[in-house]
């Protein structure tokens, strides 16, 4: 289990939702990979994220998927590629990701509460 930490903390973490809208393969990664395109609304716009997601996901069943990530971290060079964005999942038995996202629609860069 990890520290506790205080709501304060947690507010610090911005994790927004946004919809994918454009993925390619990213063959310069290390792991399996997808790069991702994902638009999070007029206040935030496209950002990008590198995601090692290529178990579940095909690249067809990822474009219009709405995602969670958190979107104030530091960008982070990964090969060739900046991910400006951490794409939220969950490992499953096999520690595959699986994604996070709204069971139902919601707008664009809508913040988690």
């Amino acid at each position: 289990m990890a520290d506790e930490i205080s709501i304060d903390d947690f507010l610090k973490v911005d994790i927004r939702i946004g919809t994918v809208v454009d993925v390619q393969p990213f063959e310069k990664a290390k792991k399996p990979a997808w790069k991702l395109w994902i638009d999070f609304g007029p206040d935030f716009g496209v950002k990008k994220s590198s995601a090692q997601i290529t178990v579940h996901y095909a690249r067809d069943g990822l474009i219009g998927r709405q995602v969670a990530a958190v979107v104030n971290f530091p960008p982070r060079q990964i090969a060739d590629f900046m991910s400006e964005v951490l794409t939220l999942g969950f490992s499953d038995a096999d520690g595959a990701i699986v994604l996070i996202g709204p069971e139902r629609p919601v707008p664009n860069g809508g913040r988690m509460h």
